[in-house]
């Protein structure tokens, strides 16, 4: 009984405290370092959504949104046309989170900016907001869908939800209700709003499906504040309710993540971004063959077995022997480990269409095993080739590139953009652009800043 006493205290009001919480925070209560992190999860964003904007699935969901009252002033990232408000936040966050390139929330592994920063934009072109309204809202936003994400991990993801989808119509519904002015009542209905369109399955990982879930994410977190906006009502207590999200979607939610240390503690100081387009799980990997490859080559051939050690969600999100396209490689061991062997490489070339079909003829997948060890954290694996020869070569990543332990460097974001902005064909000049981002808040108007990355 006490138990059950402590987990209901813990949840209640949370719905309320979380759109008290986006409605009254201030830029002056952001640590200076979640300030600067806000603009580094922009100029990740946008060097992901640059690289994305004209892949097939973006290019398929423009032309099917073109008939549907499409016209309007809001930029899409990297195309020439605009659209209207909804829509562009659609394929801007179709576009980020494509390549399985954007930031990472390592407690979740949530994709953070992605569902968020499509939606303020797009609303940042409706009305006027200045550079630092858009990043206090884009802090309120992370914030609210990583605590959810906290409070449902990791029972959510295993049971089949794709939590970037699910938890971050909440961020944008959060974040935009925070630019609209709304105060906590219309903020707590932007939330029911919100989690009356909360959706996304794993099952659709290497798929184009995986893009509708992250572009409805952000259009309907848009959507769910200007409902409210204009007095849409929503439930009392959309999140912690009987009914509510986190007992329908979660297996045993954990209340007091939802509401401990707010304000004190910030989503964003946990945030990493990727130098592999891949599942973030696969950086320790890559990261090992990388360093085998570059110790002495090695070809397919001469290998007689590969083992994987790294924590259970290596196996859990990666354990894909087949794929058939450059989309599912993204999440696939199998595919990672034979690619980076070969090339000594791990860019976007080495997850296409091509490199599928080229590493299915070495053979490596029915080679490969994973040994599960839970002392491992996600950022961290070993990775064991045993050769025909009776050779053993190993190696070991406690910590890989882009983890918050070796995180990556504000020129290594300037780098990632100015080459993912070429590689997407975007005709995006992005220096310009670059400036903008690290700018932004002193800038009066943040939708202006869309210009330069159309």
């Amino acid at each position: 009984m006490a138990g059950e006493l402590n987990t209901a205290d813990a949840a209640a009001g949370a719905s309320d405290a979380l759109a008290r919480f986006a409605s009254q925070l201030h830029w002056e209560d952001i640590p200076p370092g979640v300030q600067h992190e806000a603009r580094r999860a922009l100029v990740n964003f946008f060097a992901t959504a640059l690289a994305g904007c004209r892949d097939p699935a973006i290019e398929v969901a423009a032309r099917v949104f073109r008939p549907f009252g499409a016209e309007g002033a809001c930029t899409v990232i990297g195309r020439r046309e605009t659209t209207n408000a909804l829509h562009a936040a659609s394929l801007n966050a179709m576009s980020g989170n494509v390549f399985d390139y954007d930031d990472t929330h390592l407690p979740t592994i949530i994709h953070p900016t992605a569902p968020v920063a499509p939606a303020l934009f797009a609303l940042a072109q409706m009305r006027p907001v200045t550079g630092r309204d858009l990043l206090l809202a884009l802090v309120a936003g992370v914030e609210i869908e990583c605590r959810l994400g906290n409070a449902i991990s990791p029972g959510h993801y295993q049971r089949g939800w794709h939590i970037t989808s699910t938890c971050g119509v909440f961020g944008a519904a959060a974040a935009c209700a925070r630019v609209l002015g709304l105060d906590a009542r219309r903020t707590l209905w932007a939330l029911g709003n919100a989690s009356a369109q909360s959706c996304g399955l794993v099952e659709n990982l290497g798929s184009m499906a995986k893009s509708i879930g992250v572009g409805n994410a952000a259009s309907n977190g848009l959507l769910s504040a200007l409902l409210a906006a204009q007095g849409f009502e929503g439930p009392a207590m959309p999140i912690e309710g009987p009914r509510g999200f986190l007992r329908v979607t979660g297996e045993r939610p954990d209340f007091a993540s939802l509401t401990e240390d707010l304000g004190r503690r910030w989503a964003l100081s946990s945030n990493t971004y990727k130098p592999y387009p891949c599942g973030v799980v696969l950086n320790p990997v890559i990261e090992a063959c990388l360093a085998l490859h570059a110790e002495a080559p090695v070809a397919p051939d001469a290998i007689e077995r590969v083992e994987l050690r790294g924590h259970p969600l290596l196996r859990e999100r990666t354990d894909r022997p087949a794929p058939h396209s450059g989309r599912e490689a993204q999440v696939s061991a199998q595919h990672a480990v034979a690619a980076c062997l070969s090339s000594g490489q791990a860019g976007l070339d080495q997850f296409s269409d091509g490199a599928v079909a080229a590493t299915a003829r070495h053979g490596l997948a029915g080679r490969l095993s994973f040994i599960d060890d839970a002392a491992l954290g996600v950022e961290s694996a070993t990775v064991t080739l045993h050769l025909r020869d009776g050779t053993v070569r190993s190696r070991h990543v406690a910590a890989a590139r882009g983890s918050l332990a070796t995180p990556l460097g504000d020129k290594d974001l300037e780098r990632k953009l100015i080459d993912l902005a070429a590689w997407g064909g975007s005709g995006c000049a992005p220096q310009p652009l670059i400036d903008a981002l690290w700018s932004l808040d002193c800038r009066g108007d943040a939708g202006t800043l869309m210009r330069l990355a159309a």
